[in-house]
């Protein structure tokens, strides 16, 4: 079983800016896949941002050139550095992560709320 802890959502003003981190409880090395989801009230949960185990990353049109991911396998953390923040950026940001076992299985984390007021 896979543990993933985030921190750093909070509150800012547009135009601001916000740190995302995640970490897992198992080596990040055995992790193909980590990423950032966001699900705002009425919608449905949406990728943000993904990063795999090589370093390639791929973003969602909204947040392109604002949101960058990374990831330190040596500390086992994703991050998500978003910058000029957007009233439309306000969701539950989840963190995820992929193994590719003999099954591949999806893990979540709880969930961290990020408020961007206009």
């Amino acid at each position: 079983q896979v543990q993933l802890v985030e921190s750093g959502g909070g509150l800012v003003q547009a135009g601001g800016s916000l740190r995302l981190s995640c970490t897992a409880s198992v080596n990040a090395f055995s992790i193909s896949v980590m990423g950032w989801y966001r699900q705002a009230p009425g919608t449905q949960r949406e990728l943000v941002a993904a990063i795999r185990s090589g370093g390639s990353a791929n973003y969602a049109d909204s947040v392109k050139g604002r949101f960058t991911i990374s990831r330190d396998n040596a500390k086992n953390t994703v991050y998500l550095q978003m910058n000029s923040l957007k009233p439309e950026d306000t969701a539950v940001y989840y963190c995820n992560a992929v193994i590719h076992a003999s099954v591949t299985i999806n893990y979540w984390g709880q969930g961290t709320q990020v408020t961007v007021s206009s």
